[in-house]
């Protein structure tokens, strides 16, 4: 194994063994853990570009149709067809077959 000497991966390697221990250890008052603090501060707008005077108004969802219901539902169905092809593939038969749906044997209709 190469070793790596930087004095960047020691600090990460460090702090990151010191939370892993902390979290195992109970809670203590006396614990000081050193804790680093980012501060992040936002850039300032290029030239010409104007913020919005007001809030747009949106109107009502159509029928309820809004963006987190419609994630919902397509995760929902996911999930469903992910599980029928589970129970297609244990069973060795199709869906329609199990609930009783000839499959393969035509329309039946006389011509």
């Amino acid at each position: 194994m190469a070793a790596l000497s930087s004095s960047f991966l020691s600090t990460a390697l460090s702090t990151n063994h010191s939370q892993n221990q902390h979290f195992l250890l109970p809670h203590n008052p006396n614990l000081k853990i050193n804790k680093r603090v980012f501060k992040i501060q936002a850039a300032k707008l290029p030239a010409g570009v104007e913020l919005p005077k007001e809030v747009p108004k949106l109107s009502r969802p159509l029928f309820g149709f809004t963006k987190t219901a419609e994630i919902w539902n397509s995760r929902a169905c996911m999930i469903g067809l992910i599980g029928t092809f589970i129970v297609e593939l244990i069973f060795n038969k199709g869906i329609l077959e199990m609930i009783g749906v000839e499959i393969g044997k035509g329309l039946d209709i006389p011509l």
